[in-house]
């Protein structure tokens, strides 16, 4: 059967990405406790076209897929960009991979457990110059308003916020990327915010999150700078991007806060032949 993608285009326009999105497939993911864990991801998938060919092979994502199926980890990562690459005959290849990781969590003071859910990601490209990973996680947090606390005679609004934390980390002695936990993270983002956030609480853990929220108010600036000073400190740590949003209670908008940040040392080096934002 005729090659219609491989005809050529006389319209003179490269692509930076083409491929195939909302992709829905069972991965295997890193479990801290429990090694590995089974989840259902979304993926995004996308190779460059030069500016002389009609499209790309749609088929051969799936097939590469087909090929890796199991664990989706940094470790896995760069094999799969590396036969993209080679099966679609393209100089860079992206993934984009989101998924729900499970935690069992327990109430603060009765113990109660259930499992939580927590939204995480792996954002990755490659190309003849090298490879980037970045991972995040998107955590659900309270939050308490320092200024309502100061000017109320009791009480102080409060709200939920969330803390997405994406993260690349630095290479070792091997030119491996060193492993940071999904649940490193989580804690880090629930450390920073008022209070965390539960799936089963009773009525004593109930109160006792609402009075560790009431003991320790901040804004959606604070959080995002309580993460920034942990993650500066960990030299595990290459690059970051913190978000942190308030679903306000008492107004009809969001707060948001944002920051990026780069280790000077690792920012001179990383990337190789990568232009500024490949995995944005």
């Amino acid at each position: 059967m005729e090659d219609v993608q491989g005809r050529r285009d006389s319209r003179q326009i490269a692509l930076d990405k083409v491929g195939v999105s909302g992709l829905r497939y069972p991965i295997v993911v890193l479990d801290r406790e429990n090694q590995r864990q089974h989840t259902i991801a979304t993926l995004k998938m996308s190779v460059n076209l030069p500016h002389e060919f009609k499209g790309t092979h749609m088929s051969r994502f799936i097939e590469v897929l087909n090929e890796h199926r199991g664990e989706i980890t940094m470790r896995t990562v760069p094999s799969i960009l590396r036969d993209l690459r080679r099966k679609l005959d393209a100089e860079s290849a992206h993934l984009h991979v989101v998924f729900p990781y499970f935690l069992e969590r327990r109430a603060p003071v009765t113990g109660a457990s259930a499992l939580m859910d927590y939204e995480c990601s792996f954002d990755a490209a490659a190309n003849g110059g090298g490879d980037k990973f970045v991972f995040g996680v998107r955590v659900p947090v309270t939050s308490l308003c320092p200024c309502s606390k100061a000017i109320s005679e009791y009480g102080a609004h409060n709200q939920r916020g969330y803390i997405t934390i994406d993260v690349q980390s630095a290479r070792d002695a091997n030119n491996n990327y060193e492993l940071i936990w999904f649940e490193e993270l989580i804690a880090i983002a629930e450390q920073a915010a008022s209070a965390p956030v539960y799936p089963l609480l009773k009525r004593a853990d109930e109160r006792h999150v609402t009075m560790q929220a009431f003991d320790n108010p901040v804004f959606v600036e604070d959080m995002v700078r309580n993460v920034a000073l942990v993650l500066r400190s960990d030299l595990r740590v290459a690059w970051f991007r913190i978000h942190a949003l308030n679903q306000e209670s008492i107004h009809n908008h969001s707060a948001f806060a944002d920051v990026e940040w780069a280790r000077p040392v690792v920012e001179a080096k990383k990337d190789l032949a990568f232009a500024e934002g490949a995995c944005a």
